[in-house]
């Protein structure tokens, strides 16, 4: 028996199959999200990665910013339950999911059984977003996946004052204009992001073991900024990306579950 969970963003899509002993027998991130060919690619890719096809699934629920637009789910479910399911099943000691995606950022607090308690969603602006930071990387003619390793020669952080995107990129152009070490500017960058999403922790009430996901979880840079702003350690999970694949998936093994009852 497999299962899927697909996971479609605004900016990357992401698929997990779960085998009968819900162990992970294939999964996929594609670059692009809703309105692209970014699920179907998922989807396939997964379903090749596990040897697959599209017969052998039981069961596929789809969850994030496009799941209601997707065709091949037999079910939909929000984000949130999926990210909190994704990130117990891994890390049961989590009580603060701190989620950072493409075009929105969430924080979600768990109760000892992995039930969410509360959440706060940022989804009205790019500050404190995957895109923010794509924003930044563009103005420094680097890569998204380099701005850790840019900050990482900072001799001090640089205050970026702006939280709106467009208002950021120029302040930041202006500062590399007159002449301010890049580096120092990328940790700007990163203390800029973490301190938007330290303002949503904080009203949801943080609560260890804190832990980060979304793709940009990779950037030692945020995590080590939000860790400063914060004032705690923050953990992160092999595969950040997939919390939200994997929690549809293990919601797709459930219903297959209880239908067999």
């Amino acid at each position: 028996m497999y299962v899927m969970g697909v996971d479609i963003g605004s900016s990357s899509s992401k698929a997990v199959i779960l085998n009968a002993s819900r162990e992970m027998a294939g999964q996929a991130v594609v670059s692009v999200g809703t309105g692209s060919s970014g699920p179907t690619r998922a989807v396939e890719q997964c379903l090749d990665a596990a040897g697959l096809n599209r017969g052998e699934l039981a069961y596929v629920v789809a969850t994030g910013y496009g799941r209601i637009n997707f065709p091949g789910a037999d079910k939909q479910v929000s984000e949130i339950t999926c990210h909190a399911r994704g990130v117990f099943s891994q890390c049961p000691q989590s009580r603060t999911i701190i989620d950072i995606g493409g075009q929105d950022s969430k924080v979600i607090k768990l109760g000892d059984n992995g039930t969410v308690i509360r959440f706060i969603m940022n989804d009205k602006c790019a500050a404190g977003t995957g895109r923010f930071l794509e924003v930044m990387a563009r103005v420094f003619e680097a890569g998204v996946e380099d701005m850790a390793s840019i900050a990482a020669n900072a001799t001090e952080i640089v205050d970026i004052s702006s939280t709106c995107a467009v208002f950021a990129e120029s302040e930041v152009i202006s500062r590399l204009a007159s002449g301010t070490k890049t580096s120092n500017i990328a940790a700007g960058v990163h203390q800029s992001i973490a301190r938007r999403i330290a303002g949503l922790v904080t009203r949801v009430g943080i609560q260890p073991e804190v832990l980060i996901t979304g793709g940009v979880a990779q950037n030692q840079g945020i995590v080590a900024a939000l860790e400063a702003e914060l004032q705690c350690n923050i953990k992160t999970v092999p595969f950040p990306q997939l919390t939200g694949a994997l929690g549809a998936a293990l919601t797709a093994y459930e219903e297959v579950m209880h239908q067999d009852e």
